[in-house]
Protein backbone atom coordinates (compact mmCIF):
# COMPACT_ATOMS: atom_id res chain seq x y z
CA UNK A 1 0.00 0.00 0.00
CA UNK A 2 1.49 3.13 -1.05
CA UNK A 3 1.15 6.22 1.57
CA UNK A 4 -0.36 9.65 0.74
CA UNK A 5 0.84 12.43 1.97
CA UNK A 6 -2.03 13.90 4.79
CA UNK A 7 -4.83 11.25 3.72
CA UNK A 8 -3.82 7.51 4.88
CA UNK A 9 -3.18 4.65 2.21
CA UNK A 10 -3.25 4.64 -1.40
CA UNK A 11 -4.70 1.49 -2.84
CA UNK A 12 -1.26 -0.03 -4.87
CA UNK A 13 -1.74 -0.44 -8.27
CA UNK A 14 -3.85 -3.51 -9.14
CA UNK A 15 -3.51 -5.79 -12.14
CA UNK A 16 -6.34 -5.13 -15.28
CA UNK A 17 -7.09 -8.77 -16.23
CA UNK A 18 -8.61 -8.93 -19.05
CA UNK A 19 -7.92 -6.14 -21.89
CA UNK A 20 -9.27 -2.63 -21.47
CA UNK A 21 -10.46 -1.23 -24.98
CA UNK A 22 -10.96 2.73 -24.52
CA UNK A 23 -13.26 4.79 -26.88
CA UNK A 24 -15.17 7.55 -26.50
CA UNK A 25 -19.45 8.04 -24.79
CA UNK A 26 -20.67 11.35 -24.57
CA UNK A 27 -17.45 12.61 -23.24
CA UNK A 28 -13.39 12.16 -22.52
CA UNK A 29 -12.44 10.42 -18.99
CA UNK A 30 -8.29 11.07 -19.87
CA UNK A 31 -5.79 13.84 -20.27
CA UNK A 32 -5.51 16.12 -23.15
CA UNK A 33 -2.68 14.24 -24.03
CA UNK A 34 -4.64 11.36 -25.73
CA UNK A 35 -6.64 11.30 -28.67
CA UNK A 36 -9.72 9.39 -30.41
CA UNK A 37 -10.77 7.80 -33.39
CA UNK A 38 -13.74 9.30 -35.49
CA UNK A 39 -16.96 8.14 -33.60
CA UNK A 40 -20.74 7.03 -34.87
CA UNK A 41 -23.72 7.56 -32.24
CA UNK A 42 -26.81 5.10 -32.98
CA UNK A 43 -30.39 4.57 -32.12
CA UNK A 44 -31.61 1.31 -32.12
CA UNK A 45 -34.73 -0.19 -31.82
CA UNK A 46 -37.17 -0.74 -28.78
CA UNK A 47 -35.73 -2.98 -25.92
CA UNK A 48 -37.16 -6.14 -25.66
CA UNK A 49 -38.60 -7.41 -22.16
CA UNK A 50 -36.40 -9.76 -19.77
CA UNK A 51 -36.47 -13.32 -20.76
CA UNK A 52 -35.62 -16.65 -19.54
CA UNK A 53 -35.24 -20.18 -21.13
CA UNK A 54 -34.29 -23.00 -19.41
CA UNK A 55 -32.70 -26.16 -21.38
CA UNK A 56 -33.96 -29.46 -21.38
CA UNK A 57 -33.09 -31.49 -18.19
CA UNK A 58 -31.32 -29.59 -15.00
CA UNK A 59 -27.93 -29.14 -13.10
CA UNK A 60 -25.56 -26.67 -13.09
CA UNK A 61 -22.72 -25.99 -15.70
CA UNK A 62 -19.62 -27.65 -15.71
CA UNK A 63 -17.59 -24.90 -16.03
CA UNK A 64 -18.99 -22.79 -13.54
CA UNK A 65 -19.87 -25.65 -11.12
CA UNK A 66 -15.95 -26.21 -11.09
CA UNK A 67 -14.22 -23.36 -11.97
CA UNK A 68 -16.18 -20.31 -10.97
CA UNK A 69 -13.39 -17.70 -12.90
CA UNK A 70 -14.39 -14.73 -15.10
CA UNK A 71 -12.92 -13.11 -17.90
CA UNK A 72 -13.92 -9.39 -18.54
CA UNK A 73 -13.10 -7.38 -21.55
CA UNK A 74 -14.57 -4.08 -20.76
CA UNK A 75 -14.55 -1.91 -24.65
CA UNK A 76 -16.28 2.15 -24.74
CA UNK A 77 -16.00 5.49 -21.94
CA UNK A 78 -15.47 5.53 -18.73
CA UNK A 79 -18.71 4.64 -17.32
CA UNK A 80 -18.35 1.43 -18.92
CA UNK A 81 -14.99 1.12 -17.38
CA UNK A 82 -16.34 1.99 -14.08
CA UNK A 83 -19.71 -0.27 -15.21
CA UNK A 84 -16.93 -2.82 -15.38
CA UNK A 85 -15.54 -2.67 -11.38
CA UNK A 86 -19.21 -3.09 -10.41
CA UNK A 87 -19.65 -6.10 -12.51
CA UNK A 88 -16.39 -7.19 -10.90
CA UNK A 89 -17.17 -6.94 -7.73
CA UNK A 90 -20.83 -8.68 -8.08
CA UNK A 91 -18.85 -11.43 -9.43
CA UNK A 92 -15.93 -11.44 -6.56
CA UNK A 93 -18.39 -11.24 -3.90
CA UNK A 94 -20.26 -14.25 -5.33
CA UNK A 95 -16.74 -16.13 -4.94
CA UNK A 96 -15.76 -15.79 -8.38
CA UNK A 97 -12.13 -15.30 -9.61
CA UNK A 98 -11.04 -13.02 -11.93
CA UNK A 99 -8.61 -14.28 -14.27
CA UNK A 100 -6.00 -12.85 -17.25
CA UNK A 101 -7.16 -14.90 -20.59
CA UNK A 102 -10.41 -15.93 -21.96
CA UNK A 103 -9.44 -19.34 -22.20
CA UNK A 104 -9.55 -20.53 -18.46
CA UNK A 105 -12.13 -18.49 -17.52
CA UNK A 106 -15.79 -20.48 -16.83
CA UNK A 107 -17.80 -16.83 -17.58
CA UNK A 108 -16.43 -14.32 -20.49
CA UNK A 109 -18.00 -11.33 -20.16
CA UNK A 110 -17.91 -8.17 -23.14
CA UNK A 111 -18.64 -5.35 -21.96
CA UNK A 112 -19.59 -3.29 -24.28
CA UNK A 113 -19.98 0.29 -26.69
CA UNK A 114 -22.33 0.62 -29.63
CA UNK A 115 -21.12 4.29 -30.01
CA UNK A 116 -19.35 3.42 -33.22
CA UNK A 117 -20.29 0.77 -36.04
CA UNK A 118 -16.09 -0.23 -35.38
CA UNK A 119 -16.73 -1.04 -32.02
CA UNK A 120 -20.04 -3.37 -32.66
CA UNK A 121 -17.98 -4.87 -35.60
CA UNK A 122 -15.07 -5.65 -33.00
CA UNK A 123 -16.89 -7.20 -30.05
CA UNK A 124 -18.99 -9.48 -32.91
CA UNK A 125 -15.80 -10.74 -34.15
CA UNK A 126 -14.52 -11.52 -30.68
CA UNK A 127 -17.97 -13.36 -30.49
CA UNK A 128 -17.15 -15.10 -33.77
CA UNK A 129 -13.77 -16.31 -32.59
CA UNK A 130 -16.02 -19.04 -29.96
CA UNK A 131 -18.04 -20.71 -32.42
CA UNK A 132 -15.39 -23.65 -33.06
CA UNK A 133 -13.51 -23.03 -29.46
CA UNK A 134 -16.69 -23.01 -26.79
CA UNK A 135 -15.76 -25.35 -24.22
CA UNK A 136 -17.95 -27.57 -22.80
CA UNK A 137 -20.55 -25.38 -20.02
CA UNK A 138 -18.37 -22.14 -20.65
CA UNK A 139 -20.62 -18.64 -20.05
CA UNK A 140 -20.35 -16.21 -22.66
CA UNK A 141 -22.00 -13.11 -21.98
CA UNK A 142 -22.59 -9.34 -23.84
CA UNK A 143 -22.88 -6.53 -21.51
CA UNK A 144 -23.67 -2.93 -21.74
CA UNK A 145 -24.92 -0.48 -24.45
CA UNK A 146 -24.62 -3.01 -28.07
CA UNK A 147 -26.66 -5.45 -25.28
CA UNK A 148 -29.11 -3.39 -25.29
CA UNK A 149 -29.24 -2.19 -28.93
CA UNK A 150 -28.95 -5.65 -30.46
CA UNK A 151 -31.22 -7.66 -27.88
CA UNK A 152 -32.25 -10.90 -28.25
CA UNK A 153 -30.43 -10.35 -32.23
CA UNK A 154 -27.06 -11.48 -30.57
CA UNK A 155 -28.48 -14.98 -30.31
CA UNK A 156 -29.47 -15.41 -33.44
CA UNK A 157 -25.82 -13.86 -34.83
CA UNK A 158 -24.36 -15.76 -32.10
CA UNK A 159 -25.95 -18.83 -30.77
CA UNK A 160 -23.51 -19.59 -28.12
CA UNK A 161 -23.89 -16.49 -26.15
CA UNK A 162 -26.10 -16.97 -22.99
CA UNK A 163 -26.42 -13.58 -21.30
CA UNK A 164 -27.04 -10.41 -23.20
CA UNK A 165 -27.76 -7.32 -20.26
CA UNK A 166 -27.88 -3.87 -20.85
CA UNK A 167 -26.63 -1.26 -18.33
CA UNK A 168 -29.86 -0.68 -16.92
CA UNK A 169 -30.45 -4.38 -15.98
CA UNK A 170 -27.00 -4.16 -13.73
CA UNK A 171 -28.61 -4.18 -10.35
CA UNK A 172 -30.17 -7.45 -11.41
CA UNK A 173 -26.66 -8.79 -12.25
CA UNK A 174 -26.46 -11.35 -9.31
CA UNK A 175 -29.75 -12.92 -10.43
CA UNK A 176 -28.69 -13.43 -13.57
CA UNK A 177 -25.59 -14.85 -12.58
CA UNK A 178 -27.70 -17.30 -9.96
CA UNK A 179 -29.88 -18.88 -13.31
CA UNK A 180 -27.26 -18.81 -15.04
CA UNK A 181 -25.34 -21.13 -12.46
CA UNK A 182 -28.58 -23.61 -12.27
CA UNK A 183 -28.37 -24.15 -16.32
CA UNK A 184 -30.41 -21.65 -18.06
CA UNK A 185 -28.82 -20.90 -21.84
CA UNK A 186 -30.71 -18.18 -22.07
CA UNK A 187 -31.26 -14.87 -19.88
CA UNK A 188 -31.85 -11.48 -21.25
CA UNK A 189 -31.78 -7.60 -19.26
CA UNK A 190 -32.91 -5.19 -21.41
CA UNK A 191 -35.18 -3.43 -19.46
CA UNK A 192 -34.84 0.46 -19.57
CA UNK A 193 -37.86 1.99 -17.59
CA UNK A 194 -36.40 1.51 -14.25
CA UNK A 195 -36.21 4.18 -11.80
CA UNK A 196 -33.04 2.56 -10.32
CA UNK A 197 -29.39 2.85 -10.55
CA UNK A 198 -27.03 0.58 -10.80
CA UNK A 199 -25.34 0.47 -7.29
CA UNK A 200 -23.52 -2.65 -5.69
CA UNK A 201 -21.82 -3.44 -1.95
CA UNK A 202 -18.65 -4.57 -3.48
CA UNK A 203 -16.91 -2.63 -6.18
CA UNK A 204 -13.84 -3.72 -7.28
CA UNK A 205 -11.44 -0.57 -7.92
CA UNK A 206 -8.94 -1.02 -11.23
CA UNK A 207 -7.83 3.05 -10.87
CA UNK A 208 -5.04 2.66 -7.95
CA UNK A 209 -5.15 6.93 -8.19
CA UNK A 210 -8.58 8.07 -9.09
CA UNK A 211 -11.98 6.58 -7.99
CA UNK A 212 -15.11 6.60 -10.40
CA UNK A 213 -18.51 6.90 -8.77
CA UNK A 214 -21.97 7.18 -10.87
CA UNK A 215 -24.37 9.76 -9.42
CA UNK A 216 -26.59 9.70 -13.03
CA UNK A 217 -27.73 7.08 -15.49
CA UNK A 218 -29.22 7.57 -18.97
CA UNK A 219 -30.02 10.71 -20.08
CA UNK A 220 -33.28 12.43 -21.31
CA UNK A 221 -31.93 14.91 -24.35
CA UNK A 222 -32.84 12.85 -27.26
CA UNK A 223 -30.14 14.10 -29.40
CA UNK A 224 -30.73 12.86 -33.29
CA UNK A 225 -27.36 11.00 -33.45
CA UNK A 226 -27.17 9.93 -29.93
CA UNK A 227 -27.60 6.48 -28.73
CA UNK A 228 -27.28 6.68 -24.92
CA UNK A 229 -31.48 7.33 -24.01
CA UNK A 230 -32.09 4.12 -25.80
CA UNK A 231 -29.52 2.10 -24.55
CA UNK A 232 -29.23 3.13 -20.93
CA UNK A 233 -32.56 4.73 -20.19
CA UNK A 234 -34.14 7.47 -19.11
CA UNK A 235 -32.35 10.07 -16.66
CA UNK A 236 -32.22 8.54 -12.83
CA UNK A 237 -29.83 9.86 -10.05
CA UNK A 238 -28.95 7.99 -7.30
CA UNK A 239 -29.76 9.72 -3.66
CA UNK A 240 -27.34 12.82 -1.98
CA UNK A 241 -26.90 10.23 0.87
CA UNK A 242 -26.08 7.42 -0.98
CA UNK A 243 -23.41 8.85 -2.82
CA UNK A 244 -22.05 11.03 -0.33
CA UNK A 245 -21.33 7.53 1.70
CA UNK A 246 -20.07 6.02 -1.21
CA UNK A 247 -17.69 8.97 -1.66
CA UNK A 248 -16.63 8.31 2.16
CA UNK A 249 -15.61 4.70 1.53
CA UNK A 250 -13.70 5.34 -0.99
CA UNK A 251 -11.74 8.06 1.33
CA UNK A 252 -11.97 5.54 3.54
CA UNK A 253 -9.86 2.91 0.84
CA UNK A 254 -7.15 5.96 0.96
CA UNK A 255 -8.37 7.65 -2.17
CA UNK A 256 -7.64 11.12 -2.42
CA UNK A 257 -9.53 11.78 -6.32
CA UNK A 258 -12.76 10.97 -7.02
CA UNK A 259 -14.77 11.87 -10.53
CA UNK A 260 -18.64 11.54 -10.66
CA UNK A 261 -19.77 10.40 -13.79
CA UNK A 262 -22.90 10.77 -16.01
CA UNK A 263 -23.92 11.14 -19.35
CA UNK A 264 -25.06 14.42 -18.66
CA UNK A 265 -23.56 14.81 -15.00
CA UNK A 266 -24.94 18.01 -14.14
CA UNK A 267 -28.63 17.23 -14.88
CA UNK A 268 -28.32 15.38 -11.33
CA UNK A 269 -31.80 15.91 -9.39
CA UNK A 270 -31.27 14.56 -6.19
CA UNK A 271 -34.46 12.44 -5.27
CA UNK A 272 -34.29 12.41 -1.30
CA UNK A 273 -35.53 14.99 0.51
CA UNK A 274 -32.40 17.13 0.74
CA UNK A 275 -32.95 17.67 -2.84
CA UNK A 276 -29.25 18.72 -3.99
CA UNK A 277 -28.76 20.83 -6.43
CA UNK A 278 -25.22 19.34 -8.50
CA UNK A 279 -23.37 22.25 -7.58
CA UNK A 280 -24.31 21.91 -3.61
CA UNK A 281 -23.54 18.03 -4.27
CA UNK A 282 -19.95 18.79 -5.70
CA UNK A 283 -19.40 21.20 -2.67
CA UNK A 284 -20.48 18.52 -0.60
CA UNK A 285 -18.44 15.49 -2.43
CA UNK A 286 -15.45 17.86 -1.15
CA UNK A 287 -15.87 18.20 2.11
CA UNK A 288 -15.80 14.47 2.76
CA UNK A 289 -12.22 14.05 4.80
CA UNK A 290 -9.43 12.90 2.82
CA UNK A 291 -10.92 13.95 -0.97
CA UNK A 292 -8.54 16.24 -1.90
CA UNK A 293 -9.83 16.54 -5.98
CA UNK A 294 -13.36 16.58 -7.28
CA UNK A 295 -13.64 16.07 -11.01
CA UNK A 296 -16.97 15.33 -12.90
CA UNK A 297 -17.99 14.48 -16.70
CA UNK A 298 -19.73 15.01 -18.95
CA UNK A 299 -21.90 17.67 -18.69
CA UNK A 300 -24.33 18.89 -21.28
CA UNK A 301 -24.90 23.02 -21.74
CA UNK A 302 -28.43 23.31 -20.93
CA UNK A 303 -27.84 22.48 -17.17
CA UNK A 304 -24.95 24.09 -17.39
CA UNK A 305 -25.33 26.97 -14.64
CA UNK A 306 -23.65 30.26 -12.92
CA UNK A 307 -23.96 28.23 -9.69
CA UNK A 308 -21.74 25.18 -11.07
CA UNK A 309 -18.87 28.08 -11.94
CA UNK A 310 -19.28 29.62 -7.88
CA UNK A 311 -18.91 26.15 -6.57
CA UNK A 312 -15.57 25.75 -8.69
CA UNK A 313 -14.29 28.89 -8.13
CA UNK A 314 -15.31 28.60 -3.80
CA UNK A 315 -13.35 25.70 -3.43
CA UNK A 316 -10.51 24.53 -4.54
CA UNK A 317 -10.98 20.80 -3.90
CA UNK A 318 -13.11 21.46 -7.00
CA UNK A 319 -11.16 20.79 -10.01
CA UNK A 320 -10.87 23.57 -12.58
CA UNK A 321 -11.67 22.04 -15.35
CA UNK A 322 -15.38 21.56 -17.20
CA UNK A 323 -15.95 19.32 -20.48
CA UNK A 324 -18.75 21.20 -22.14
CA UNK A 325 -19.39 19.27 -25.84
CA UNK A 326 -20.85 21.53 -28.33
CA UNK A 327 -20.78 19.68 -31.19
CA UNK A 328 -21.53 22.53 -33.54
CA UNK A 329 -20.53 26.01 -34.27
CA UNK A 330 -23.89 26.45 -36.39
CA UNK A 331 -27.21 27.24 -34.53
CA UNK A 332 -29.00 25.25 -38.09
CA UNK A 333 -26.59 22.44 -37.34
CA UNK A 334 -27.29 22.40 -33.66
CA UNK A 335 -31.32 22.21 -34.42
CA UNK A 336 -31.15 19.65 -36.36
CA UNK A 337 -29.34 17.56 -33.47
CA UNK A 338 -32.06 18.79 -31.40
CA UNK A 339 -29.06 20.36 -29.09
CA UNK A 340 -31.56 22.56 -27.01
CA UNK A 341 -29.21 25.67 -27.42
CA UNK A 342 -27.91 28.37 -30.02
CA UNK A 343 -24.31 29.47 -30.81
CA UNK A 344 -25.03 32.25 -28.66
CA UNK A 345 -26.30 30.63 -25.85
CA UNK A 346 -23.26 28.32 -25.50
CA UNK A 347 -20.75 30.87 -26.06
CA UNK A 348 -22.36 32.74 -23.52
CA UNK A 349 -21.45 29.46 -20.84
CA UNK A 350 -17.98 29.90 -22.70
CA UNK A 351 -17.67 33.67 -21.26
CA UNK A 352 -18.67 32.59 -18.45
CA UNK A 353 -16.36 30.44 -17.66
CA UNK A 354 -13.51 32.39 -19.07
CA UNK A 355 -14.89 35.34 -16.99
CA UNK A 356 -14.58 32.85 -13.45
CA UNK A 357 -11.99 34.13 -10.43
CA UNK A 358 -10.21 31.05 -11.07
CA UNK A 359 -8.90 29.85 -14.33
CA UNK A 360 -11.02 27.34 -15.72
CA UNK A 361 -9.54 24.71 -18.56
CA UNK A 362 -12.43 23.86 -20.85
CA UNK A 363 -12.83 20.91 -23.37
CA UNK A 364 -15.43 19.67 -25.89
CA UNK A 365 -16.76 17.62 -28.56
CA UNK A 366 -17.14 17.90 -32.23
CA UNK A 367 -19.03 16.35 -34.91
CA UNK A 368 -18.20 17.34 -38.73
CA UNK A 369 -20.34 16.31 -41.40
CA UNK A 370 -23.86 15.75 -40.28
CA UNK A 371 -26.24 15.32 -42.68
CA UNK A 372 -27.03 18.84 -44.50
CA UNK A 373 -23.79 20.34 -42.89
CA UNK A 374 -22.58 23.15 -46.00
CA UNK A 375 -19.19 24.98 -45.94
CA UNK A 376 -20.44 27.75 -44.75
CA UNK A 377 -21.85 26.01 -41.41
CA UNK A 378 -18.50 23.85 -40.88
CA UNK A 379 -16.40 27.48 -41.39
CA UNK A 380 -18.55 28.39 -38.05
CA UNK A 381 -17.70 25.45 -36.40
CA UNK A 382 -13.91 26.89 -36.92
CA UNK A 383 -14.72 30.21 -35.98
CA UNK A 384 -16.38 29.04 -32.81
CA UNK A 385 -13.08 27.03 -31.45
CA UNK A 386 -10.97 30.55 -32.51
CA UNK A 387 -14.13 32.07 -30.31
CA UNK A 388 -13.95 29.43 -27.44
CA UNK A 389 -10.50 28.83 -27.28
CA UNK A 390 -10.18 25.35 -26.25
CA UNK A 391 -7.89 23.38 -23.79
CA UNK A 392 -8.64 19.97 -25.72
CA UNK A 393 -11.29 19.05 -28.11
CA UNK A 394 -12.27 15.26 -29.18
CA UNK A 395 -13.22 15.59 -32.93
CA UNK A 396 -15.62 12.93 -34.51
CA UNK A 397 -16.94 11.94 -38.04
CA UNK A 398 -20.63 11.76 -38.32
CA UNK A 399 -21.36 8.25 -39.40
CA UNK A 400 -24.86 6.71 -39.46
CA UNK A 401 -26.47 4.19 -37.56
CA UNK A 402 -29.22 1.99 -38.24
CA UNK A 403 -32.94 3.48 -36.56
CA UNK A 404 -31.51 6.92 -35.91
CA UNK A 405 -33.27 9.75 -36.11
CA UNK A 406 -30.34 11.01 -38.20
CA UNK A 407 -30.58 8.23 -40.81
CA UNK A 408 -33.50 9.96 -42.55
CA UNK A 409 -32.45 13.19 -42.86
CA UNK A 410 -31.07 14.71 -46.34
CA UNK A 411 -27.74 15.67 -47.72
CA UNK A 412 -25.33 13.50 -46.65
CA UNK A 413 -21.61 14.24 -46.53
CA UNK A 414 -19.58 11.97 -48.87
CA UNK A 415 -16.72 10.17 -46.49
CA UNK A 416 -14.35 12.18 -48.60
CA UNK A 417 -15.69 15.89 -47.89
CA UNK A 418 -15.92 14.67 -44.26
CA UNK A 419 -12.91 13.31 -43.62
CA UNK A 420 -11.08 16.56 -45.11
CA UNK A 421 -13.07 18.38 -42.75
CA UNK A 422 -12.09 16.48 -39.57
CA UNK A 423 -8.45 17.05 -40.71
CA UNK A 424 -8.79 21.03 -41.42
CA UNK A 425 -11.00 20.94 -37.60
CA UNK A 426 -8.24 18.98 -36.02
CA UNK A 427 -5.35 21.07 -37.23
CA UNK A 428 -6.79 24.39 -36.09
CA UNK A 429 -7.47 22.75 -32.76
CA UNK A 430 -3.51 21.62 -32.43
CA UNK A 431 -2.72 25.63 -33.23
CA UNK A 432 -5.21 26.63 -30.51
CA UNK A 433 -3.78 23.64 -28.13
CA UNK A 434 0.15 24.37 -28.75
CA UNK A 435 -0.69 28.28 -28.13
CA UNK A 436 -2.17 28.10 -24.77
CA UNK A 437 -0.36 25.20 -23.85
CA UNK A 438 2.83 27.39 -24.27
CA UNK A 439 1.68 30.08 -22.35
CA UNK A 440 1.91 28.12 -19.35
CA UNK A 441 6.08 27.58 -19.24
CA UNK A 442 7.30 28.75 -16.21
CA UNK A 443 4.23 28.27 -14.46
CA UNK A 444 3.69 25.73 -11.03
CA UNK A 445 1.45 23.32 -10.94
CA UNK A 446 0.02 20.35 -8.30
CA UNK A 447 0.42 16.96 -10.08
CA UNK A 448 -1.35 13.91 -8.76
CA UNK A 449 1.96 11.55 -9.55
CA UNK A 450 0.33 8.83 -11.58
CA UNK A 451 3.15 7.15 -13.24
CA UNK A 452 6.89 6.21 -13.28
CA UNK A 453 8.93 6.03 -16.83
CA UNK A 454 11.34 3.53 -17.34
CA UNK A 455 14.02 6.12 -18.05
CA UNK A 456 15.51 7.34 -14.43
CA UNK A 457 13.75 10.27 -12.87
CA UNK A 458 11.10 10.38 -15.39
CA UNK A 459 7.73 10.66 -13.94
CA UNK A 460 4.00 11.53 -15.02
CA UNK A 461 0.90 12.75 -13.70
CA UNK A 462 -2.21 15.41 -13.95
CA UNK A 463 -2.66 18.54 -12.86
CA UNK A 464 -5.79 19.89 -11.45
CA UNK A 465 -6.62 20.82 -14.88
CA UNK A 466 -6.69 17.60 -15.72
CA UNK A 467 -3.13 18.34 -18.14
CA UNK A 468 -0.87 15.70 -18.27
CA UNK A 469 2.49 16.94 -17.07
CA UNK A 470 5.48 14.62 -17.46
CA UNK A 471 8.13 16.21 -15.23
CA UNK A 472 11.57 14.88 -13.67
CA UNK A 473 12.50 14.55 -10.24
CA UNK A 474 14.63 12.84 -7.37
CA UNK A 475 12.29 11.77 -5.53
CA UNK A 476 11.61 8.07 -4.57
CA UNK A 477 8.17 6.47 -4.10
CA UNK A 478 6.07 9.31 -5.20
CA UNK A 479 3.52 7.60 -7.12
CA UNK A 480 0.88 8.60 -5.53
CA UNK A 481 1.81 11.47 -4.01
CA UNK A 482 0.81 14.99 -4.54
CA UNK A 483 3.83 17.36 -5.98
CA UNK A 484 4.60 20.31 -7.47
CA UNK A 485 6.03 20.77 -10.69
CA UNK A 486 7.53 23.61 -12.65
CA UNK A 487 6.21 23.38 -16.75
CA UNK A 488 9.45 24.29 -18.67
CA UNK A 489 8.13 23.07 -22.21
CA UNK A 490 4.98 22.61 -23.74
CA UNK A 491 3.46 20.58 -26.89
CA UNK A 492 0.07 20.70 -28.55
CA UNK A 493 -1.12 17.68 -25.83
CA UNK A 494 0.89 17.97 -23.12
CA UNK A 495 3.16 19.57 -20.97
CA UNK A 496 7.00 18.78 -19.83
CA UNK A 497 8.63 19.82 -16.03
CA UNK A 498 10.33 19.50 -13.26
CA UNK A 499 9.68 18.70 -10.11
Amino acid sequence: MGVVPGGGSAPAPQSHPGRIERALEGGPYRGFGETQDPGTHSVPGAPEENTRERPQGSGTRPALQGGRTFYLETFGCQMNEHDSEKVAGVLLARGYRQVESPEVAAVILYNTCSIREKAAQKIFSRLGEYRFTRKEGQVIGVLGCLAQQEGEEIFARAPWVSLVCGSASYRKLPEFIKELEAGNTRVTGLETDTDETFETEMTRRDNPWRAYLTIIEGCDKACTYCVVPFTRGPERSRASASVLEEVQQIADLGYTEVQLLGQTVNSYADPSARRMRFSELLVAVAEVPGIRRVRFMTSHPRDFGKDIVEAIEAVPALCDHVHLPVQSGSTAVLRAMARTYTREEYLEKIAMLRGAKRRISITTDLIVGFPGETEKEFEETLSLMDAAQYDGAFSFKYSPRPNTPSLKMEDAIPEEEKSRRLGILQGRQREIQIARNARLVGEVFEVLVEGKSRRENQWMGHTSCNRVLNFTSRGEEILGHYVQVRVTGAGPNSLVGEG
